[in-house]
């Protein structure tokens, strides 16, 4: 079961991303909508080697107004993995909302995970405001995304050892792009070969792709808590990931670049690691 917790406008856009995501699987927890805000729009644009920028329309938006009461308590009951990023820090009383739901999982002794996934231009360039939003929340994560245009947050690379130690924080997965990612557990780094594209195309919804293929292949394992993350099992969704991030960016769209598991497994055995 995949659920998306958001809000929306009563507008046509909004009425399309519904309509997507239940023809994709993708159970919608809070199905009201707003006339509060339209739809968060973001504008994509992409340099010749299909890198992105991103411009929001969200001034605001619709997502800034979730609810505590839009989240419920049987939802989380239900959940493995709480999923969550800074983008629901950034302003409205889904800040709040945001806290919270991470609190209440902790609390259900759900997985927790969170990726930084750093926007300037939903905190006004502020990146210091995002690094204390983010940092107030550390003791609460288990699985935590990093891209190495985001370490500096946690204080550089070499500090990562030390900031998952001080947190209880039981991974921490650095993604370095074209290059790979790396994987932080117990003390130890791994670093993990990337599946390199013939073409990119498009990079948007990459890191995307590479954090829900991780998380839905830790699910696959069984894991439900961290005392359940092996070393293998954390490799194996890595190179999970890594496959479903490589498939993305050959695509344009952030939606319609998304492999199903059926593409991830047939690309793994076409590609075996050596």
């Amino acid at each position: 079961r995949v659920g998306m917790l958001t809000k929306v406008g009563d507008d046509d856009f909004g009425h399309f991303l519904f309509r997507t995501l239940r023809e994709n699987g993708v159970e919608i927890l809070s199905p009201e909508m707003t006339k509060e805000a339209m739809t968060t729009l973001a504008f994509v644009s992409l340099t010749e080697a299909g890198e992105r920028s991103f411009t929001f329309g969200r001034k605001p938006g619709a997502d800034m107004f979730l609810s505590k009461e839009d989240v419920k308590e049987e939802d989380l009951q239900e959940t493995t993995i709480l999923h969550t990023g800074s983008f629901g820090l950034s302003g409205g009383i889904a800040k709040e909302t945001t806290i919270e739901t991470i609190r209440r999982a902790r609390a259900l002794q759900k997985l927790v995970s969170f990726d930084i996934n750093y926007r300037n231009v939903a905190w006004d360039d502020d990146k210091a405001a995002c690094t204390e939003e983010v940092t107030k929340l550390l003791p609460c994560i288990d699985l935590l995304k990093v891209s190495d245009e985001e370490v500096d947050m946690l204080g550089g690379e070499e500090k990562i050892p030390q900031v998952m130690q001080e947190n209880d924080i039981a991974v921490v997965i650095e993604t370095l792009g074209a290059d790979g990612a790396k994987c932080f557990f117990r003390g130890e780094s791994y670093f993990c070969e990337p599946y390199k594209a013939p073409k990119v195309v498009d990079t948007t919804g990459a890191g995307d792709a590479f954090w829900g293929g991780f998380l839905a292949q830790l699910i696959h394992h069984g894991v439900k808590a961290t005392s359940d993350l092996t070393k293998d099992i954390l490799l194996d969704a890595v190179d999970y990931g890594s496959v479903s991030g490589s498939i993305c960016v050959r695509a344009k769209g952030a939606i319609s670049s998304l492999p199903t598991r059926e593409e991830i497994e047939a690309f793994r055995r076409e590609n075996p690691r050596a």
